[in-house]
């Protein structure tokens, strides 16, 4: 475990920022190349909305290049025939380079989307690293099987790589989210071609390039940059990719599996919204950490996590001291720029989302709901800026308790007893995070069985490592990242049948 600290000088990070090398090409087959019409699309900065560099857009010709490469590179072995401790070796050596690279990463992250530098250098980073390298130590320790089912016979089953994965990734943790996949694909022996949110491409583009220096072979992980509809599409449809994971929002999951269908019918999966419950019954063991905890689940990365706490579920019997306590707690963040270590608050990561945000508190406002804490107007300063919203007395099936909006807002529901609470909190059509506060362990048993989600945090929130697996149910997906279950999407079974004379 690395016991580097970070340096907290807002002078230190505006520097740094102004000596970056940002990347503008793609990184194809170990080298940056432009699109091939020499494309190109201004990456926008939420943190005052000025053009940081023009990256290139690629299109389908240079889609075709990328997955062309990977596949090259997997079908001559050059990566997919190594040992496993190679690979894992390779992936160690990358994880190390992160880490001497950390701060560069960081600030890349908070340029491109606005996150906390704090935030991406304590979090972003150190879960990306983690995973990176627990996967290549993970590596040599993977078992096949031999079921002792006959005497004149052995059957092995053995987990072989696909080829080539198409990883698309999402904006709001540009590292974290892709490392959830991209180093399980590889040290199966996969090739990885990943496109990253169009709003947030440099800090992966960077990774790449170290990624090549710590020893992966050209064409083993390719990025292409572009749009979802342009650059995602033409992956998705692409009859060489062999299978394709995805982390963003529901809708444009739902249209990757008709790309999927409509080309080689490759295996899809998801990773898409949430509307997660955290449930507070009065006998939390401790309700200043729940109430802190709570306030911190809805405003952590401004609210853009699909595991968000944005349903609060609260025992009718501390209703008010929680909702006092929460609006308390979002009312002091410190907001601010995201190039300061001391900011707790950023910005949301483009003006179209920003728009988009404050119209559903617009919207909630409208609808007569309560608004505890917040408004429905941008915050005075340049960036694209929205402060924490709070709405009280929610109606469990109305849009601010269904609809995901993806931002700092909290809805606020009370309930009178254990299954009400329940009923509530699968009164959705997402099933990705949930939590619940109680000392009851009984009560906390019952309750994770009975929630209809792939992840339950009892006692606090947003809990793991990379031992235990992510993932979703309903609209939220299927499939886990993480874990020794991560390496399930990238590889297939083979039966061998040995007759045994």
């Amino acid at each position: 475990m690395s016991t580097a600290q970070m340096n907290t000088s807002a002078e230190y990070w505006t520097e740094l920022t102004g000596s970056l090398r940002l990347p503008q090409q793609m990184w194809i087959d170990g080298q940056w190349r432009a699109a091939r019409n020499d494309g190109t699309s201004p990456l926008i900065t939420p943190r005052d909305g000025s053009v940081l560099v023009d990256v290139a857009a690629a299109h389908d010709a240079d889609v075709d290049d990328a997955v062309a490469g990977a596949a090259r590179a997997f079908e001559t072995g050059v990566w997919s025939k190594l040992s496993p401790r190679e690979r894992g070796d390779v992936l160690i050596r990358w994880a190390d380079l992160l880490e001497a690279h950390r701060s560069e990463i960081a600030a890349l992250i908070s340029l491109e989307m606005g996150k906390p530098v704090t935030h991406a250098w304590q979090i972003e980073t150190r879960t990306s690293i983690g995973l990176i390298r627990w996967y290549g130590e993970l590596a040599d320790k993977l078992m096949d099987e031999s079921p002792r089912s006959r005497t004149d016979s052995v059957a092995l089953v053995t987990r072989e790589p696909l080829g080539v994965i198409a990883a698309i990734t999402p904006w709001n943790f540009p590292v974290s989210l892709a490392c959830f996949k991209i180093p399980a694909a590889l040290v199966a022996g996969n090739s990885v071609v990943l496109k990253p949110a169009s709003q947030s491409p440099l800090s992966m583009l960077r990774i790449a390039e170290l990624g090549s220096r710590a020893g992966l072979p050209p064409g083993v992980f390719q990025v292409v940059t572009g749009s979802g509809p342009v650059t995602g599409k033409a992956l998705a449809a692409h009859p060489q990719v062999s299978t394709l994971t995805f982390t963003g929002s529901t809708a444009v999951g739902q249209q990757l599996l008709h790309y999927a269908g409509d080309s080689n019918v490759k295996p899809v999966w998801l990773e898409l919204g949430g509307k997660s419950p955290n449930i507070i019954f009065p006998d939390a063991p401790d309700l200043d950490e729940a109430i802190g905890t709570a306030a911190w689940a809805i405003s952590f990365n401004s609210g853009q996590m699909c595991t968000a706490g944005s349903r609060l579920l609260v025992h009718r019997s501390i209703h008010d001291q929680v909702l006092d306590g929460i609006v308390k707690h979002l009312a002091a963040l410190r907001i601010g720029d995201p190039l300061d270590p001391a900011t707790e608050f950023g910005p949301l990561a483009s003006a179209r989302h920003r728009d988009d945000v404050l119209a559903e508190i617009r919207r909630g406002i409208d609808s007569g709901t309560t608004l505890a804490l917040g408004s429905g107007e941008p915050l005075d300063r340049p960036g694209c800026f929205v402060a924490p919203a709070v709405f009280d007395d929610v109606e469990p099936d109305s849009r601010l308790a269904q609809h995901e909006i993806f931002g700092p807002v909290l809805s606020v529901l009370t309930f009178d007893d254990e299954t009400e609470a329940v009923a509530i909190a699968n009164n959705s059509d997402y099933g990705l995070g949930s939590a619940v506060w109680t000392a009851d362990i009984s009560r906390a048993h019952r309750i994770s069985r009975s929630l209809d989600a792939g992840l339950v945090w009892v006692n606090c929130y947003e809990e793991g490592d990379p031992s235990v697996p992510f993932g979703g149910r309903k609209l939220s997906g299927h499939g886990a990242d993480k874990s020794a279950h991560g390496l399930d999407k990238f590889t297939a079974l083979k039966t061998t049948w040995i007759k045994l004379t």
